[in-house]
């Protein structure tokens, strides 16, 4: 089961929290549908940012909207002009107030969001996909992750054919309640077409009670156990799968 199922939502309430937290009630269908084109909008507006995740908390005036991001300072700008600029554009989106936090990805690494869409983004600027899946798997070990595993699908190197490749290194358990892990699918829109790039990172382990609701006080990646990541790459593995 843990194969088929998104490893995120498959966690949620286990050791992962919600990215919306709000009480709905009668206007549950439109927060949903504001949540939705909240996230859209910032997704686009800062593509360049490295933008791991958007939560969104709200109260009954207030939509609190926390951004994390790997590069602050462009989200932030000059003296928080960017910040303002962006409150004005989302005021048009919702009629609510808003307040918008910005917290620092401190290892962008062990993100797989931020990882996927870099390979994305190289494999659209036309370096080799092989190349640019090993070096963010090697990144992301030598970060101290548990495991990366990464599957590319699509015309690769322009193929008459479709095909998936996967590339594996350390242990990602998908299984395993406790594993903390940490899963992404981007799209690299080539001139060939579409090809989609899926990312599983396994973080460690939780034991113990973990809190759910959102705490930006603390670094992301704390409070997890690492045994991992001091293999130094020997133990790359490749499966090439023909559909």
């Amino acid at each position: 089961m843990g194969q088929k199922v998104n490893p995120i939502s498959n966690r949620l309430g286990i050791i992962r929290g919600w990215d919306s937290n709000w009480y709905g009630g009668n206007d549950y269908g439109d927060s949903l549908l504001e949540d939705s084109k909240i996230r859209k909008y910032l997704n686009a507006r800062l593509a360049k940012a490295s933008v791991s995740r958007i939560v969104i908390e709200r109260t009954l005036k207030l939509v609190t909207i926390t951004v994390c991001t790997a590069r602050p300072g462009i989200i932030i700008g000059k003296g928080g002009q960017e910040v303002d600029k962006l409150k004005e554009e989302l005021k048009k989106v919702t009629d609510k107030d808003i307040q918008i936090n910005i917290f620092e990805v401190k290892r962008p690494e062990l993100d797989a969001v931020i990882v996927a869409n870099n390979i994305a983004r190289q494999v659209e600027g036309k370096i080799a996909y092989r190349r640019a899946i090993k070096m963010a798997i090697a990144n992301t070990m030598r970060m101290g992750a548990e495991g990366i595993k990464i599957q590319i699908s699509g015309r690769l190197n322009g193929a008459e054919m479709a095909r998936s490749e996967m590339y594996k290194e350390g242990r990602t358990p998908l299984h395993t309640f406790r594993a903390d892990i940490d899963y992404c699918h981007a799209e690299a829109l080539t001139k060939v077409g579409l090809l989609g790039i899926k990312v599983w990172i396994c973080r460690g382990e939780v034991f113990g009670k973990k809190e759910l609701a959102p705490n930006f006080t603390q670094s992301k990646e704390s409070g997890r156990g690492n045994n991992g990541g001091s293999n130094g790459g020997k133990n790359f593995k490749r499966k090439k799968n023909n559909r």
